[in-house]
């Protein structure tokens, strides 16, 4: 059997939802087709509910990381430009998500609504798919006509000066630690990560671990009575 692309494996990935890729990440680790990846409750390896899917109609996202962080200006440390940006794009690997993280003191952190319609066009244009950012945004109407996906902690209308303060380091957004070039597969139940070299692991893993799943279900709803509904239940434990 002729082995699949990169590529090939991402577009499989995306048939199935964010928490079955989580499954098979890390979430059940006594299980056979777990990679146990991650501690599962403090391998801080997925988003919390500190953040949302802005457009769930939109569907499922994977890509590779491309790391951010913004903050307020200070000319004691050095900042990037949009153009640093864009020539980072450029070089990444494709699709891209980007993982921003926002370091804004707490007082103004809810109001700093950085990825607007201007950011998202340069984004799109630029190879991204999706965003997760542990910040608010704005112009979700102008966010929505584009082929973005967002998750975030919410909305405000505007914002004041602020800089990219570093561009592919490590960041952490929501509970998840990201490194550059990880993958992040994202949807409507928030963004989970595993490294890269691990893909192929993963893709041939999840449909047995999908499998497995949905026959149990498909037993405990067919069951008859309670020692069959044990025994459906038990059927993978």
């Amino acid at each position: 059997m002729a082995k699949c692309s990169e590529k090939e494996m991402l577009k499989k990935l995306l048939k199935f939802n964010t928490p079955t890729v989580g499954n098979v990440v890390a979430t059940y680790p006594e299980n056979p087709h777990c990679l146990g990846l991650y501690d599962n409750w403090y391998g801080r390896w997925y988003t919390s509910q500190k953040v949302k899917c802005v457009f769930p109609e939109k569907g499922r996202r994977i890509g590779y990381a491309v790391t951010l962080v913004f903050s307020l200006p200070d000319p004691k440390v050095k900042s990037y430009s949009f153009i640093d940006l864009i020539e980072v794009l450029d070089q990444a690997k494709k699709p891209i998500v980007v993982v921003a993280q926002q370091k804004f003191p707490s007082d103004i952190a809810d109001s700093v609504g950085l990825f607007g319609g201007q950011m998202t066009s340069l984004m799109q244009a630029s190879g991204v798919v999706g965003v997760v950012t542990d910040g608010p945004s704005r112009d979700l109407d102008e966010m929505r006509e584009l082929d973005i996906q967002y998750i975030m902690s919410g909305t405000t209308s505007g914002h004041g000066d602020f800089v990219i303060s570093e561009i592919n380091t490590a960041v952490s957004v929501a509970g998840m630690d990201v490194n550059p070039g990880e993958i992040i597969h994202m949807d409507e139940h928030g963004a989970t990560k595993f490294p890269a070299d691990k893909l192929e692991e993963v893709y041939n893993n999840i449909d047995a671990f999908g499998e497995e799943e949905d026959n149990q279900a498909k037993e405990v709803l067919e069951a008859k009575n309670v020692d069959e509904i044990k025994k459906a239940w038990l059927s993978r434990v």
